[in-house]
């Protein structure tokens, strides 16, 4: 029963995107960037295990803005990069068997663009922060309230942008099918759009600081501060 709520999340993120300057990760191929035409299929067998190992444990839902271009692009999981599951950050704490247990990572991008992946600051500073918290890597889901990739149609796809009120409108059901699914968790929202989108589910969370824009240090101070009361 739970598998087949994860398959319909998953669905319903290929099939509801907007189409115009997002890219779907879990549908659609970056033919400048990806290496190949199973990019897809890779991004949602990762971003399924990732959900499937974490429906038991996590206690905490984190939800962000929108996925970036050198993060849930090309790993298929909100906040989360290719340089994380390829193990290059191993030497600050976070490890790819903390991502996707029980599963070898595979990256998508191609290597002659960036040798040893996309690096996200906002992953890695989310990632760390939380396990320097005492979390473990269960204990929390990463999302957003647009799941999928805004980019600039002037800059191409590697770049970003914020969503606007209507894409955020086609991010609501993704969002609360996720709660469904993983109903009674804290919620954090990471930042004032994460904010208003759990606002408008009539649900109650914390806010914190996006650690974008020179708020990292303030990010990991709520955060602690959060983990402290709850955990």
């Amino acid at each position: 029963m739970t598998r087949g709520k994860i398959e319909d999340l998953l669905s319903l993120l290929q099939r509801s995107s907007p189409s115009e300057n997002v890219f779907n990760p879990w549908r659609d191929v970056d033919r400048e960037n990806d290496l190949g035409p199973r990019t897809p299929w890779i991004r949602t067998r990762q971003l399924r295990h990732y959900l499937e190992t974490r429906l038991k444990t996590a206690r905490y839902l984190l939800i962000g803005e929108a996925i970036g271009y050198q993060g849930g692009h090309f790993s298929g999981i909100a906040m989360t990069s290719e340089r994380i599951l390829l193990g290059y950050l191993e030497g600050v704490g976070i490890c790819p068997h903390d991502v996707l247990p029980g599963l070898g990572p595979q990256r998508t991008s191609r290597p002659e663009i960036m040798p040893k992946g996309f690096a996200e600051p906002t992953a890695t500073i989310v990632w760390g922060t939380l396990l320097r918290a005492g979390l473990k890597p269960g204990d929390f889901v990463l999302w957003n309230a647009f799941p999928w990739h805004p980019f600039d149609a002037k800059k191409g796809m590697l770049s970003n942008r914020r969503p606007n009120g209507i894409e955020l409108g086609y991010g609501s059901p993704p969002l609360e099918r996720l709660l469904r699914l993983l109903p009674g968790r804290i919620i954090i929202a990471i930042g004032k759009i994460a904010a208003g989108a759990i606002a408008k589910k009539g649900m109650d969370a914390y806010t914190v600081r996006h650690p974008a824009n020179a708020g990292a240090r303030k990010f990991r101070e709520q955060i602690g501060e959060i983990v402290k009361k709850t955990l």
